[in-house]
């Protein structure tokens, strides 16, 4: 076998259908087909299931899909190890929390672009649970989570601690009139699922006997600011993050308990990965914004 077999067969059972497989490799059905069957006779074994709908993988298949996605990583480190110089170049992908985005983020980005200009630097948004998984899988180089990330693959630093505050409209006084009419502040506005606030709202929201307040669910962070802004709701969020719409009067902020107000926030990468000149300067410029 060799490792174009290889990456075609993880395009196949990544697809579940030979032409979906084909359109992502840029070539023919018949290419596809023919290197799959190919594999198959070198190991003497069927891989895939064939049937109008698609294919599925063998048992055989199953077991042989992570050795070939990490023939093609190693590939993948390979060339850029063989690609990298001192001078940062290239591309480097990088995820963040939403809120990290908006606050911690755009001086790092400034100094980083300022210095190293030729890296295309591509940043993903998403929740804490789903980043953490896209450096897991490789599909980043590395990002700015929620702490503790307690992971054997992973290697994470410290960025800062936020404080988190309960941002209501500038009506709701505090915690209290929540307690006495649950739905006074409307709805409790939260990010999508795996986001580590939301599962600080769900604890603060169970500690103050609120679990039937009507949940919003928003994609973004300007969203959710956007929401109570106008009082549809209330959100968990940093202080820091609002601290501009806290002082021009369009957002209350209340404190919480010690033990759901304070969040750490964490840079990780996987332990095992080459560290390219572009991800070692990008953490570099991190190291000094921290301090």
């Amino acid at each position: 076998m060799n490792s174009i077999e290889l990456g075609v067969f993880v395009a196949v059972a990544e697809a579940g259908a030979i032409g979906r497989a084909a359109l992502q490799l840029n070539t023919v059905q018949s290419n596809v087909t023919q290197r799959v069957r190919a594999l198959e006779d070198k190991l003497g074994v069927p891989l895939f299931h064939r049937s109008k709908q698609g294919v599925t993988l063998t048992t055989v298949g199953e077991r042989l899909l992570p050795y070939a996605r990490r023939v093609a990583e190693l590939l993948e480190e390979a060339r850029l190890v063989a690609s990298d110089d001192a001078v940062p170049g290239g591309e480097l992908r990088i995820g963040a929390m939403e809120t990290v985005a908006a606050l911690r983020l755009p001086p790092i980005l400034a100094s980083y672009s300022g210095r190293y200009p030729d890296v295309s630097v591509t940043i993903a948004t998403g929740t804490t649970e789903a980043l953490v998984a896209r450096v897991l899988h490789r599909e980043l180089e590395g990002a700015f989570v929620a702490g503790p990330a307690e992971h054997a693959e992973l290697t994470s630093f410290r960025i800062a601690e936020e404080e988190l505050v309960l941002a209501t409209a500038p009506r709701i006084s505090g915690v209290a009139e929540l307690r006495r009419d649950g739905r006074a502040a409307g709805k409790v506005i939260v990010f999508r699922a795996g986001c580590s606030y939301r599962q600080r709202t769900d604890e603060f929201l169970a500690r103050e006997g609120l679990v039937s307040v009507p949940r919003m669910e928003m994609g973004t962070f300007d969203g959710i600011v956007g929401c109570v802004t106008a009082g549809v709701g209330f959100a968990l969020l940093p202080r820091a993050v609002i601290a501009a719409a806290i002082s021009d009067g369009r957002i209350r902020a209340h404190a919480l308990p010690n033990e759901i107000a304070h969040a750490e926030t964490v840079f990780v990468q996987r332990r095992d990965t080459f560290v390219t000149a572009a991800l070692r300067c990008f953490v570099e410029c991190i190291a000094e914004q921290r301090a």
